[in-house]
């Protein structure tokens, strides 16, 4: 008999039925052993379960190392697609107007000659349209206004002036209803004096006098007429005047006739009087309205939009009052060598806006031939004169260096909500001719001879060489196209890595 047999024997017996007054530690004494009995079939069950448990979890050195070794060595396949293959270059874009130009007057003078420039009236808010002939800002009480034109003011427009930009106010003017009256084009004559005279009534203002002396060239040349006009009157003697002495008969006289002394006064009165109409007709000529460069800026297209407003009534001028923005919302990039190689105009175009989710198609319109600089901080020169600063493809001084300048023209006019963002340009530089054979370009290696091969595997893992000829590549894949018609068909599986075994025979 076990110990343990014993124990159980022995607490049973202390506890008979017929045992009713047993004491009352002998029933305690039957409750203990009871637990402890239980104690000891537990603990003998759980070093039952660690034992399973260390068998399935414990491991030898070399078994570990088995498991956790390389698998075995298999060839890495894909299966041959047909479709078109297109090479494609990903790249960031600003959305922006297709013209931009930054009002910045510099050289504003008034009819008082005032001082400092200072911003006195800024009647647009951002994002506001604009009009052809609209007032913009005003500085030192002088406006600014817009016209229509693509080509930016360099030179103050006076009378007298003539060239294309004259015949390009004059258009302008004509297209706001104010006639330039028998002017010949790109002639600043009266006709225009009074058209650009009734365009600043009708924004409020007078215009700036082409000549700055109070009219007193004008004035002084119609008393130079009025003068010279008196002269050839009194030049002129009465009708039918003696020719006076010296035609006798004791032969002529050595005396001068009074006659011809005054001819000659009467000529050289109207002579002065011919110089005198002369310089009138040019002092009219000269005198009338101006069109300061600072006044005016021409757009290419209307309506245009405030982009930005830099500045704020009673400021002094010191950078750009505002941004105006015209045309047609296109994408610019600007390009680094590699990428400038792959791209040219009339490539196709996927602008893609994370912001909207929305894409849009277009294709490329300019890639610049030079490279562009950024132009430094407050060189506004240009820009205050209506020029557009996104005219590219010059490398200037003193800017750090951009790259070459690219623009995307969308195929339909871009949402407005695209206005300043930075967009993804998908561009596609290379695309097969229709559909063709494509395998990833790890499949396609070159031997010995010369000859270009893909490794087909047949089902029972059989391997082949195939001559094949490469054409579009892109995104990592390749187009092929079998030497032999037939030899290579989609759906067909290549090795695209290493093979367990080498591969046997010609190619085909």
């Amino acid at each position: 008999m076990t110990e343990l047999e014993h124990v159980v024997r022995h607490t049973e017996s202390r506890a008979e039925p017929g045992d009713r007054g047993a004491p009352d530690d002998d029933r305690g004494g039957l409750a203990r052993g009871r637990r402890v009995v239980l104690a000891v079939v537990g603990g003998a069950a759980l070093m039952a379960v660690g034992g399973l448990l260390a068998t399935t979890l414990v491991k030898s050195p070399a078994q570990v190392a088995a498991e956790t070794g390389p698998p075995a060595q298999g060839a890495l396949t894909a299966e041959v697609e047909r479709r078109v293959l297109a090479q494609t270059v990903v790249m960031r874009g600003t959305v922006a107007a297709d013209q931009s130009v930054a009002v910045s007057p510099q050289g504003m003078r008034s009819a008082e000659g005032a001082g400092a420039a200072v911003v006195t009236k800024l009647p647009l808010k951002a994002g506001e349209p604009v009009t052809a002939g609209q007032l913009v800002a005003e500085v030192s009480g002088r406006p600014v206004f817009t016209l229509h034109g693509a080509q930016p003011m360099y030179r103050d427009l006076k009378p007298g002036a003539g060239g294309d930009d004259v015949a390009q106010l004059q258009q302008a003017l004509r297209e706001l209803g104010h006639g330039t009256g028998a002017d010949a084009k790109g002639v600043f004559g009266a006709g225009t004096k009074a058209a650009l005279a009734a365009r600043y009534r009708a924004i409020g203002y007078e215009p700036l006098p082409a000549v700055a002396d109070g009219g007193a060239a004008l004035k002084s040349a119609r008393e130079a007429v009025r003068s010279a006009t008196w002269a050839v009157e009194d030049a002129s003697g009465p009708p039918g005047a003696p020719a006076g002495p010296g035609s006798g008969k004791g032969g002529a006289s050595a005396t001068p006739s009074p006659g011809a002394a005054a001819g000659r006064e009467l000529a050289r009165a109207r002579e002065a009087l011919g110089e005198a109409r002369a310089a009138l007709a040019a002092a009219e000529a000269a005198d009338g309205p101006m069109l300061p460069t600072a006044e005016t800026v021409f757009l290419g297209s209307f309506p245009a939009r405030v982009s930005s407003v830099g500045a704020r009534a009673g400021s002094p001028v010191s950078g750009p009052l505002l941004t105006l923005s015209a045309g047609e919302l296109v994408v610019e990039a600007y390009l680094k060598d590699d990428k400038r190689q792959l791209l040219r105009a009339g490539m196709a175009v996927v602008i893609s806006s994370e912001v909207s989710g929305a894409d849009a198609r277009g294709k490329v319109a300019l890639v610049a031939t030079e490279r562009t600089a950024a132009q430094p901080a407050g060189d506004l020169s240009q820009q205050s004169q209506g020029q557009d600063p996104k005219g590219g493809g010059s490398s200037g001084a003193g800017g750090a260096d951009l790259g070459y300048r690219m623009v995307v023209r969308a195929d339909q006019p871009l949402p407005a909500g695209f206005a300043g963002q930075d967009v993804r340009l998908t561009i596609e530089s290379a695309a097969t001719d229709g559909e063709a054979l494509v395998v990833p370009v790890t499949a396609v290696s070159a031997g010995a001879d010369g000859r270009t091969v893909v490794t087909a595997v047949s089902a029972d893992g059989t391997q082949r060489r195939i001559e094949v000829r490469t054409g579009t590549s892109g995104d990592g894949f390749v187009a092929v196209t079998p030497a032999r018609a037939g030899a290579l068909a989609a759906g067909t599986r290549v090795v695209i890595g290493a093979a367990p075994r080498q591969a046997t025979g010609e190619p085909e």
